[in-house]
């Protein structure tokens, strides 16, 4: 390893999961965690993971103890990004259930202060999103999804995105500060 890399995972959420795709294959020095949804899902949005894994190392959820969250451990990663996130995984974060490749990186991430870089499905009341086959639809947050995720925003290490603009904003900022700090 020559640089500290960008872990990014997504679930199983479709939350504007095409745009969050469309960016992170712009990158360079990733590697793309897939929780077992994440995989159905990003077919279901018609992404092909064999195209992906060109660009990429992709890790997949297949086993118990998800050996690469030792990664962490080794200074292999600067930032952690968790994008799309799912209610799902957000309340197991928020209560340090780490029983999934995604839920262990989270929680790796923060016992080795790394910052995470969350972009919840679930950050508003109402909200618009693209089910597949690229329709609009309206979705509507449980109050117990919305709390998950103001909670989540208040653990130490994490930064919680609540558009795709502000994600791609929060990760190039994340990458200039990187850059920035190796040419000292």
């Amino acid at each position: 390893m020559n640089k500290p890399r960008l872990a990014w995972a997504i679930t199983g959420s479709g939350h504007y999961i095409e745009e969050c795709l469309n960016f992170l294959l712009t990158l360079d020095n990733v590697d793309l965690y897939l929780s077992q949804a994440a995989e159905e899902v990003i077919k279901m949005y018609g992404f092909n993971l064999n195209e992906i894994r060109e660009k990429m190392p992709v890790y997949r959820d297949k086993t118990a103890s998800s050996p690469p969250v030792g990664h962490f451990y080794k200074g292999y990663y600067h930032t952690f990004v968790m994008a799309p996130a799912t209610s799902n995984t957000v309340a197991k974060c928020v209560l340090g259930i780490a029983d999934s490749l995604v839920t262990n990186l989270y929680s790796q991430a923060g016992k080795c202060r790394v910052p995470s870089i969350v972009y919840p499905c679930d950050i508003a009341p109402e909200m618009e999103t693209t089910a597949p086959g690229g329709k609009k639809v309206m979705v509507y947050p449980r109050k117990i999804d919305l709390e998950g995720t103001d909670k989540l925003s208040t653990f130490e290490y994490t930064s919680i995105v609540k558009s795709v603009d502000e994600l791609i904003l929060t990760v190039k900022q994340r990458l200039a500060f990187i850059a920035k700090a190796g040419d000292v």
